[in-house]
């Protein structure tokens, strides 16, 4: 890819519409804090480790460690009443916003826009927060940051919502991340740094351009850096090796893995990971990394990682070849090739057009399950292909990839072993993790909704969707809310199956940005659902 990225070096193409923005202090909390963060994390001084990684200092860090090393060996010292007197904290609201009562649910969600939005203008110095140059939306809940590819879910919905400003904004955000740091980091939070998450860029730009914000040209600059983030260290890789974010496989094509750049435990989940590091056999540091590439995917946490799907210290991420990545890239590159025979370059046109083909040719030999009759991930380590079906299997068919045979097989297999009376489960494997068998995301349901109704399998795209919007509504009406997923449970009645959803390291959150645009899209999609006129607080 070295040709590719000297030519994005040259041409320039900073974010469109961004003023200039200071260069952040990317010293992550656990850089920063050392010991002190060390003790506050193991120490349980929060009950959520992601609470200390979001302080603010009250007074300058050096300041705040000199005290610290001075005072903590002191007889009556009382780490819990130091962080108080330094740290201011932001509590988590129990709710960001409960709809008033009769509301519609399509009302609700477009009041809910600003109640999440944030403004960089606000950020407090020396946090974490990475800066922005302009406004955005955060999903709601512990998660008070702009997270990557839960905003392309939440801008379908301010594009419905006709809040152009929000989109315009997101867009140019994104835009700017890429620039100043190569890639756009999992949330702009400088813990985040050291990693993605699936690559939705391109996706992104659809939707602008659709929408009039840009031409998609215009983000032809963004769309190759970020493909040269995900390829690095793939020239020169030996068949059977990995490098970062690509492997090369047994035929010698290269796929793409999830990854991080550190091997500690998360600083937002710090004791959480230092606990499941503590149950393995293998080397704590291989544990933390394919939990922080678990956290990259989005899934974090699923069976999908795991040796055994009950324990989730047998994490192995980085020897899973992920469906839905690879598809996701296999959109980049066709983008970049669209849009590069567009600008008149015929080379890089071509040099990505020839990337597409041989990851999809791969995708056929490695991420088709024959037996299945359907999409799955792949263990490169194993040379397996893994026997769970993960709604992860549509997105070949969201993003084009899929032939009319596979989109079939597809479909028949989602139908038969993921779809239940609320939508579609996350997988077929029951485990304590949250993107598993019990669970519905508001993600997965769009994209196998719509990548069903793109191969012409619109009754069953339609169902699930409606399905879905049945799940939705129903605890609107009982609660006056969206949450971030929702439990999936066969009824006998579609507005009677479901709740909010459980397991996984946190509690359930409300908000919530990308339920909220799935939803808000969904509800104008079809008129016809009796979710349209859903009205808060109308079902004890």
């Amino acid at each position: 890819m070295t040709t590719t990225t000297d030519q994005v070096l040259a041409r320039g193409g900073s974010a469109p519409g961004v003023e200039h923005v200071a260069s952040a202090d990317v010293l992550t909390p656990a850089d920063r804090y050392q010991e002190l963060f060390v003790a506050v994390q193991t120490g349980r001084v929060f009950a959520d480790s992601k609470s200390f990684v979001d302080c603010v200092p009250r007074v300058a860090p050096q300041e705040i460690m000199r005290r610290y090393r001075a005072d903590h060996a002191l007889p009556g010292f009382d780490l819990g009443r130091f962080v108080q007197q330094h740290f201011a904290h932001e509590a988590v609201p129990e709710s960001h916003y409960v709809a008033d009562p009769r509301q519609t649910l399509a009302a609700h969600i477009d009041g809910l826009w600003s109640v999440l939005s944030r403004q960089p203008a606000t950020h407090p110095p020396l946090s974490s927060l990475l800066p922005l140059p302009h406004d955005y939306v955060v999903p709601g809940g512990r998660f008070s940051e702009m997270y990557y590819w839960d905003s392309y879910f939440t801008m379908l919905g301010l594009a419905q919502s006709g809040r152009r400003d929000l989109l315009r904004s997101m867009a140019d955000n994104f835009s700017f991340l890429i620039d100043t740091y190569g890639h756009v980091p999992n949330g702009n939070r400088t813990y985040y740094l050291s990693r993605s998450q699936p690559p939705v860029f391109a996706l992104m730009v659809d939707l602008f351009e659709a929408h009039g914000l840009k031409p998609a040209l215009r983000y032809l600059p963004q769309l190759l850096r970020e493909h040269a983030y995900w390829m690095e260290g793939a020239e020169g890789l030996a068949v059977g090796d990995a490098a970062r974010h690509v492997v090369r496989v047994g035929d010698g094509s290269v796929l793409n893995r999830y990854w991080d750049e550190r091997d500690t435990p998360r600083e937002e989940g710090y004791l959480e990971d230092v606990n499941t590091a503590a149950r393995s056999s293998r080397p704590a540091a291989d544990v933390y990394r394919d939990l922080r590439a678990g956290a990259e995917s989005g899934w974090d946490f699923s069976s999908r990682w795991l040796a055994d799907p009950a324990d989730l210290s047998t994490i192995r991420t980085t020897a899973i070849v992920p469906v839905d990545l690879n598809a996701f890239l296999y959109k980049l590159e066709t983008q970049i090739a669209k849009l590069s025979r567009a600008q008149g370059d015929a080379q890089t046109a071509d040099a990505f057009t020839t990337y597409a083909m041989a990851r999809r040719r791969a995708i056929d030999r490695y991420l088709w399950s024959e037996a299945d009759g359907a999409f799955v991930d792949y263990d490169w380590q194993l040379d397996a292909r893994r026997r769970e079906l993960t709604a992860a299997a549509a997105v070949p068919l969201y993003v084009g990839l899929a032939t009319p045979e596979q989109a079939h097989r597809t479909a028949r297999a989602l139908e038969a072993r993921l779809l239940t009376t609320g939508g579609v489960r996350t997988t077929d494997q029951a485990s304590p993790q949250q993107w598993d068998r019990a669970n519905g995301w508001a993600p997965l349901q769009w994209m196998v909704s719509r990548g069903l109704v793109r191969y012409r399998e619109h009754a069953l795209g339609v169902d699930i969707a409606h399905r879905w919007l049945g799940t939705v509504a129903a605890l609107y009406e009982r609660e006056c809310k969206l949450i971030e997923k929702y439990a999936l449970r066969d009824g006998a009645g579609q507005h009677d199956a479901s709740g909010g959803g459980g397991g996984g390291e946190y509690p359930l959150q409300d908000g919530f940005g990308w339920t909220n645009g799935v939803a808000r899209t969904l509800l104008d999609e079809h008129p016809e659902h009796p979710a349209r006129r859903s009205l808060a607080g109308v079902r004890d």
